[in-house]
């Protein structure tokens, strides 16, 4: 396991992803994620190109943000994210996250990102190894570790994930970088504290670990909490 900050001094956070929201139930849902003091709302938005399946478009994500002071964080999974980036609101504190494998030009897209006034994250597939961000990592505030392979929810872990996950988190340890780990996809009871074992600050929060259809939402944040801490004593 790489070396890592201390758990009294490290936080990760939640964030959750919109997707999978009940859409019947969305405004009491994100009462709770408030009250329970979720970290942000992470919404993906995917054009059925580059992965299967569609999600909400610009006009649904604005009426989130406008009923919550949560900060938002926007997971593009479309091809040639750049010709999107003026259709979303973005506010100081957001986090706008493209992928490597859809950019033509990954830098270009990433300085595009910086000039929102967002934090800038890239976003790597369970293939993708990560000396394809060698020349670009500096140039980011967050990671995004695909831990299973993008589209449909309720995808299933990608094992090798974790292993790429500890030796990113060594990687920014040795460039001495200041820049977050984020997870998606199946950021379950069982699966979490290795993901914060091996180095994760941010857990996207989805069908498998957050929104469940067997308890309450404010139940399973609170259950993710303590996976968090058994993660964070492993370090």
């Amino acid at each position: 396991m790489v070396d890592a900050v201390p758990s009294e001094r490290r936080k990760v956070a939640i964030a959750a992803s919109i997707m999978c929201v009940d859409w019947l139930d969305a405004g009491r849902q994100l009462d709770i994620l408030e009250r329970e003091g979720v970290d942000s709302l992470h919404f993906d938005v995917i054009d059925g190109r580059f992965a299967p399946d569609f999600t909400m478009g610009s006009s649904i994500i604005n009426r989130f943000r406008a009923r919550t002071t949560l900060p938002s964080s926007y997971h593009l999974m479309v091809d040639e994210p750049g010709r999107l980036f003026g259709a979303f609101q973005v506010s100081p504190g957001d986090l706008f996250t493209i992928h490597q494998e859809c950019c033509r030009n990954l830098h270009r897209d990433l300085v595009a990102v910086r000039r929102l006034n967002a934090e800038v994250g890239v976003a790597i597939c369970p293939g993708t190894a990560i000396d394809a961000l060698e020349y670009v990592i500096e140039d980011v505030d967050v990671v995004l570790v695909m831990t299973v392979d993008p589209g449909y929810m309720g995808g299933q872990l990608v094992p090798q994930t974790l292993r790429k996950v500890e030796k990113l988190r060594q990687l920014i340890a040795d460039m001495k970088l200041d820049i977050k780990i984020a997870v998606d996809g199946n950021v379950n009871y069982e699966n979490v504290p290795n993901m914060v074992a091996a180095g994760a600050d941010i857990l996207v929060g989805g069908s498998s670990g957050l929104f469940r259809s067997d308890m309450p939402l404010e139940d399973a944040v609170r259950r993710l909490r303590e996976c968090i801490a058994l993660g964070l004593e492993r370090e």
